[in-house]
């Protein structure tokens, strides 16, 4: 894993690649280019401010995991650059318990570029996403994917807006944002937003902010679990897909255990 403590400019090499993140500087500039078929996996163990640009350049297929260990406040302003026929897939793990802001864009800037957003996020503190994914040529495709679980304590907030602007011709852009509240006097706050202004496209938006299912926490807990035990269950199986993303085997189980770790230990609180 190579770290990153200072401004930097990174030219991705084909194949898998790990990078850290762990500075105290106010604000950090980082940089990342796409030539060839990549997968990145950043780990951010400390920061103030993270000021992220990727470009994904013409054919470029790369995907983007970052995984948030920070345990103080954290913001990120985030551009994603994506070219002609270029592929971005971009996934955030967000389940440590530091509050967080996260301000993100993403450019599908030259015909047929496509990027797929996803999120997992449990929190009992505040963290606040405000997500914009643009079309800005022709057969271009924007897709986001949303999910969150609000313990105790938590404040949850996403601004979630699909564009495709006017001459971005057989565009389309779709998103799912969903949040799963285990109290009925936790916050959370999901706002969907479609941006169209050309006829030829498709758009679809699906939004859920509620609590789980009565019936699926009764029959859990006449099988023998606790009510911490299933809310540890419910949530794993909600966020866990996040850790699929990459490709590597390895990490992927390093993650999974993680994760599961970590819900126990809040949901057991």
């Amino acid at each position: 894993m190579i770290s990153l403590t200072n401004n930097t400019e990174i030219t991705l090499t084909d194949g898998y690649s790990e990078y850290e993140i762990d500075t105290s500087q106010e604000e950090m500039n980082l940089s990342f280019i796409a030539n060839g078929k990549a997968e990145v996996f950043i780990k951010i163990k400390n920061g103030n401010k993270i000021v992220l640009h990727t470009t994904a350049n013409e054919d470029a297929e790369v995907t983007y995991l970052l995984w948030d260990e920070c345990k103080t406040k954290i913001s990120f302003e985030e551009n994603h650059s994506v070219k002609r026929n270029a592929i971005v897939n971009i996934a955030y793990g967000e389940i440590n318990q530091n509050e967080m802001d996260r301000n993100l864009r993403i450019n599908l800037e030259e015909e047929n570029a496509k990027a797929s957003l996803s999120s997992a996020t449990l929190t009992s503190v505040k963290k606040h996403y405000d997500i914009n994914v643009t079309s800005k040529a022709s057969h271009t495709f924007g897709e986001m994917k949303n999910f969150s679980v609000v313990l105790d304590g938590g404040d949850y907030y996403m601004n979630a807006v699909g564009a495709i602007e006017h001459g971005a011709i057989g565009s389309e852009s779709h998103q799912t944002s969903r949040a799963l509240c285990f109290d009925p006097e936790m916050n959370a706050k999901i706002i969907p937003v479609l941006l169209i202004d050309e006829n030829d496209v498709k758009a679809s938006h699906a939004t859920s902010v509620g609590r789980v299912d009565e019936d699926q926490l009764y029959y859990l807990q006449s099988r023998g679990l606790t009510p911490k035990q299933c809310t540890a269950l419910i949530s794993t199986g909600y966020l866990l897909p996040v850790t699929e993303v990459i490709h590597d085997e390895e990490l992927k189980n390093v993650l999974k255990k993680e994760l599961e770790e970590k819900i126990n230990k809040l949901c057991s609180m």
